[in-house]
């Protein structure tokens, strides 16, 4: 029986504006990758954030950015491997102090936006995320897709989860089209679950040319944000269950030390 996590990105609304559905979107979730306030989030979001997890049973990861918060993570940014890391231990510290007043700890780190795709290709900026997780906390599992980040998290014995995105198109490498192309994100809710499921069950994805393309997806990542992002996120954990999958947090599949 295949077993995956389900996870979203949280925590996004930042002062006054408020972003995605959390509270709904909890309730069918495993595990959650909170914004730590360079993209999107600011103190008060992120203690509900995790204090709303923790009501939920609900695992919690870091979702670090690069400094980007009118771009919201989503632009490229030239920065150094030493402002990479310490941008992200710096992240890794502000969530921690949230978790540890709730009394948990982060289990994984997610990598988000930009940040998240040039570590899949850039050899220095998986060096910074697996430097900073190394510092800060060597447990950690680090979510990402096949690419330099995984490499380099497998040479220093790091813990590594691959990432299934369900509404996004993939190239024939297994990489992510990138969002400034047409047809980047997928808005069929029958094309997107029909993926989903293949994808943890049968262990390949269709890439935007029509090739079967292999994927390990640890992690599903639903979004809460959308018209109607809530009832593709559960009827996607519906058609899992109903496939047979088994669905856990991170630290149950991977057996990663508890608090």
């Amino acid at each position: 029986m295949p077993t995956v996590d389900l996870v979203a990105d949280l925590g996004e609304s930042f002062g006054a504006y408020t972003m995605g559905n959390d509270a709904q979107l909890l309730d069918l979730l495993t595990s959650a990758n909170v914004a730590c306030g360079f993209h999107a989030g600011d103190p008060r979001v992120m203690d509900a954030t995790v204090r709303a997890c923790v009501e939920r049973g609900v695992s919690i990861g870091a979702h670090p950015s690069f400094p980007d918060l009118v771009g919201f993570g989503r632009r490229a940014m030239d920065l150094t491997e030493n402002e990479v890391r310490t941008d992200v231990l710096y992240q890794l510290g502000a969530l921690s102090a949230f978790t540890r007043a709730h009394g948990v700890r982060i289990t994984h780190l997610a990598p988000h936006g930009r940040l998240g795709n040039l570590v899949v290709t850039r050899h220095d900026y998986a060096r910074a995320i697996a430097d900073a997780v190394q510092a800060f906390d060597p447990t950690l599992v680090i979510l990402s897709q096949e690419g330099e980040m995984a490499a380099v998290a497998r040479e220093r014995g790091l813990r590594m989860a691959m990432v299934g995105v369900v509404d996004r198109a993939y190239e024939d490498d297994g990489t992510l089209v990138p969002r400034s192309e047409p047809d980047a994100v997928l808005t069929d809710p029958d094309e997107v679950t029909r993926r989903t499921v293949r994808m943890v069950t049968e262990g390949v994805i269709a890439s935007r040319n029509g090739r079967d393309v292999p994927i390990k997806a640890d992690c599903v990542q639903l979004h809460g944000d959308g018209p109607a992002a809530l009832q593709l996120a559960a009827r996607i954990r519906g058609e899992l269950q109903t496939a047979g999958v088994r669905l856990a947090p991170l630290d149950k599949i991977l057996d990663v030390p508890a608090a």
